[in-house]
């Protein structure tokens, strides 16, 4: 008899764990708790890398699929200075495919495939119960029972209390996140500004990045170290990762503020945020560097859930990674008997790279947003390719 698994969320790492399972003939159980697919926004873009998103992708039989669809002239980086100069205008050569680019949905969608989500299931606690298994509760009432219980539910896990009392922590460094639509024929002025990756603007301790997206979309990243409870919060938080709707006055009072914190920037930048759509608060957590936890049979964590770190293109891409590597051990496991060590040795492996990653972007965000904004382009001269 096969194990009883089931996979908590389903972002990047869930996915990637469903779907290489799902190819190896294994069923799982996915549980998401937004009500449909298309209930919220996905997010922005995202930079998938050789040997790691790739890989995952590569091992959940898609590659070819994400190559279509990617666009690896979104790799390209230009940095300004705060009155306008550039600095940096690095363009990635023909064939280049090391980090490509892919809409968070789009990447979705690729991943989903022939799974079938629970949609609307909020899970609220899983509780380990020794042989019997693990049990599930989700705030419709329904409990199961599983084997196993993947925890790839993010920053904010409910699976993570039932392996580690770790919390996230506030890193000091808050974004507040725009958006310009149809950016090419409504603004394109800063279309050509943003070109087809990344712009990025470092000043003293704030920073603004604006990356695009697919379909003319650009996202707009205004960053700030500040205090948590100390400036003007442009939402109302439910819960730290659910950010509430703004009505139209708080959104010219946020747009207003925003343009005060960068007032003496270059004007092209600062339009920016003068034609952002709408804003979103969101403070930046992470977990301890080192996060781990002793080993408990039938529950792990995957992606933020247990390696939440500040965001720099490899918590993705990790979670990912994790999410297939995990499956090809259960769906090499000779049997039920295995499935535990297959997990226990997982776990090893994952907290000893995501370890390494978590010291590379804690160091790389205190550069990033700097009292010494040089940082951030010696950071960038480190990394890219020459």
């Amino acid at each position: 008899m096969r194990p009883r698994i089931a996979v908590i969320g389903s972002g990047p790492a869930g996915l990637a764990f469903a779907r290489v399972l799902h190819r190896h003939g294994h069923p799982v159980t996915v549980l998401e708790r937004d009500p449909a697919r298309d209930a919220r926004p996905a997010g922005g873009t995202l930079d998938l890398h050789e040997g790691l998103g790739q890989l995952a992708l590569e091992k959940a039989g898609v590659l070819a699929e994400f190559h279509a669809l990617s666009r690896p002239e979104g790799q390209a980086m230009r940095i300004l200075d705060t009155d306008g100069t550039v600095l940096r205008d690095w363009r990635p050569r023909p064939g280049d495919r090391a980090n490509p680019e892919i809409d968070r949905g789009q990447l979705r969608d690729l991943l989903l495939g022939p799974l079938e989500v629970q949609w609307g299931r909020v899970v609220t606690e899983v509780v380990p119960e020794g042989p019997d298994g693990v049990l599930v509760h989700c705030a419709d009432g329904r409990q199961e029972t599983f084997d196993l219980v993947i925890g790839a539910d993010g920053a904010w896990s409910r699976v993570r209390p039932a392996v580690s009392s770790a919390t996230p922590q506030y890193t000091g460094v808050t974004l507040v996140e725009t958006s310009l639509d149809d950016v090419d024929t409504r603004h394109p002025a800063l279309a050509r500004l943003v070109g087809d990756g990344s712009l990025a603007v470092y000043g003293v301790n704030r920073a603004i990045v604006a990356q695009r997206n697919s379909g003319g979309h650009v996202k707009v990243y205004a960053q700030f170290r500040v205090p948590l409870d100390s400036h003007t919060t442009p939402d109302r938080h439910t819960a730290p990762d659910q950010p509430a709707d703004l009505g139209p006055a708080d959104v010219e009072a946020v747009r207003s503020s925003l343009l005060a914190q960068f007032d003496g920037w270059a004007a092209p930048v600062l339009d920016l945020l003068r034609h952002g759509t709408t804003f979103v608060h969101r403070p930046l957590y992470v977990l301890p560097v080192s996060h781990t936890w002793p080993h408990v049979s039938g529950v792990t964590l995957l992606g933020d859930a247990a390696h939440l770190m500040p965001p720099l293109g490899a918590g993705a891409n990790l979670a990912m990674l994790e999410g297939a590597e995990l499956a090809e051990s259960i769906a090499a496991a000779p049997g039920p008997a295995d499935l535990d060590e297959a997990v226990r040795a997982f776990e090893e492996q994952m907290w000893a790279r995501a370890g390494r990653w978590a010291k590379i972007t804690t160091a790389g965000l205190e550069r990033l947003v700097s009292p010494d904004p040089s940082q951030a382009v010696a950071l960038f001269d480190e990394v890219q390719p020459s």
